[in-house]
């Protein structure tokens, strides 16, 4: 078995050259000097030195204006090929931004203007400009390997000094605790609706759901379009999610009839424990509310440090208010490495996590104590008690499957069909041919169906893929031979719909 299952491959090289083609018309003057206008009128404390570009994220470009005497400002720009979603991303980031920097003290950037592609200069993307965030590092270097390069996946520093990561892990939980205060009445992402009120009106716009569009070969019209009341019908879309994705992933989602049935089965039962209410009985009294936030790329990337303190959290665009076991669950970041790219296996993650988790609840405990002795927090809002159940229990696994489409396979076999199923004698890859009774016959007759309509997707190599209309439009201007080449953008290919 394969620790992830593969992007489809087609997708990804589309995705990218649109994306890095885009990117390219931010080194001629003739865009930088409009853009670089633009900033000054928006945003203008005093006189201008230095207008430069400062990074290409995985869904931004960011370019930055330093100032005489004067906050440095950045305005950044969605990038076609890699955002989806690119004005829902930039709403829904700008409404949490002001929302955590009017309702907590985590420093995030201050926001002074956002705006549609038609707001933008020259129309380029939506935009959004905000103060720069000076600081000395980010948590990722802290906390990496020494050497390490930088094409490479990072891992924590398997000798790093206890005081330092203990120092490091007090700084981030609390962060966590804060952004565990808010109660919201739903699951989905917020609207500012004036300047002191915000409300949850539109649907959890998740990191899963763009990379789904972007690298799965899934149909936009499959994802969820409406907040969610409850945590049990939440995980039952995320469940429904799972299989409707390896259905419509038109590339490298399978290996053989084997290996389909395999992940098939997987996510049928993964959506009956679903339906049964059996993922999520853990913490039924939180299945109606309060909802916590949550933020999917919340990671050491994306948290900037100045001798070891937080100065900064960027990158909020997949921030929305979602089940108390995403909250609960402790960071699947303490390693850095996810559990499914873990070079010497998931058993070994665990084992090295485990040790890890309990230099991080030590230092969560700690933050504990202090907030409640200055009156910031009661003592049945503590975090290090759920996020121990939650490790113990093996919730961690579910919520991280759940949210997790291209390496639920690994988690599901190991980690979450034993534990409602119970064990087996069989190899794991086997596992899947004693539960098959476990399913009913139509869902049986399904796999059937999709199993013989994978085998024949395999047989050629096509493009199926529905991105955002901007996207498909720089695509167009780049690749006027798609047609020719037996290319299709806007939507999964005929008979992959069913679900």
């Amino acid at each position: 078995m394969q620790p992830r299952l593969r992007y489809d491959d087609v997708a990804w090289e589309k995705s990218e050259a649109v994306a890095d083609g885009w990117v390219l018309q931010f080194l001629e003057p003739e865009v930088l000097q409009p853009v670089g206008r633009f900033l000054v009128r928006q945003h203008c404390p005093g006189d201008a030195v230095e207008f430069r570009l400062l990074e290409k994220g995985a869904y931004n470009i960011s370019l930055q204006m330093k100032y005489k005497n004067a906050t440095t400002a950045v305005i950044r720009f969605s990038q076609p090929g890699a955002t989806m979603f690119p004005e829902e991303k930039a709403r829904n980031e700008v409404a949490i931004m002001r929302y955590i920097h009017g309702q907590t003290s985590i420093p995030v950037p201050f926001v002074h203007y956002w705006g549609t592609k038609k707001e933008s200069p020259l129309e380029l993307s939506p935009c959004i400009i905000m103060d720069y965030i000076d600081h000395d590092t980010n948590m990722y270097d802290a906390l990496n390997t020494p050497g390490c390069p930088k094409d490479v996946r990072g891992t924590l520093d398997p000798d790093i000094n206890e005081a330092k990561l203990g120092t490091v892990y007090r700084e981030v939980a609390s962060i966590l605790l804060q952004l565990s205060q808010p109660c919201l009445p739903r699951i989905g992402s917020l609207d500012q609706v004036d300047d002191f009120t915000w409300k949850v009106t539109h649907r959890p716009l998740s990191m899963p759901m763009n990379t789904l569009i972007q690298l799965g070969s899934l149909p936009q019209s499959k994802l969820p379009t409406t907040t969610f009341d409850t945590t049990s019908s939440y995980f039952e879309a995320l469940a429904e999610l799972h299989i409707a994705h390896l259905i419509n992933q038109r590339n490298d989602a399978i290996d053989s009839a084997e290996d389909c049935r395999r992940k098939l089965v997987a996510r049928y039962l993964f959506h009956k424990l679903a339906r049964q209410h059996r993922l999520t009985n853990q913490l039924a009294s939180f299945d109606k509310g309060p909802f916590k936030l949550w933020c999917d790329d919340f990671r050491p990337a994306n948290i900037l440090m100045s001798e070891l303190k937080i100065v900064g959290v960027v990158d909020w665009e997949f921030t929305y208010a979602a089940p108390a076991e995403f909250t609960f669950a402790p960071p699947w970041w303490l390693l850095i490495e996810r559990p499914e790219y873990w070079p010497r296996g998931l058993d070994n993650w665990c084992s090295e996590y485990e040790r890890r988790l309990q230099t991080f609840l030590s230092a969560m405990r700690y933050q504990e104590d202090r907030a409640i002795e200055q009156g910031r927090l009661k003592s049945t809002q503590r975090l290090s008690g759920p996020m121990q159940d939650s490790w113990e229990s093996g919730d961690f696994w579910i919520a991280y499957a759940a949210r997790n489409n291209f390496a639920f396979d690994l988690i599901y076999w190991y980690k979450i069909d034993p534990r409602f199923f119970g064990p087996t004698s069989s190899p794991i890859d086997d596992v899947w041919k004693h539960r098959l009774d476990i399913l009913e016959p139509e869902e049986r007759a399904d796999i059937e169906r999709f199993v013989a309509m994978k085998l024949e997707q395999m047989k050629t190599r096509k493009l199926a893929w529905d991105p955002d209309d901007y996207t498909k439009e720089v695509a167009g201007k780049g690749s006027e031979d798609n047609a020719a080449d037996g290319d299709e953008i806007g939507g999964a290919e005929a008979g992959a719909d069913d679900r």
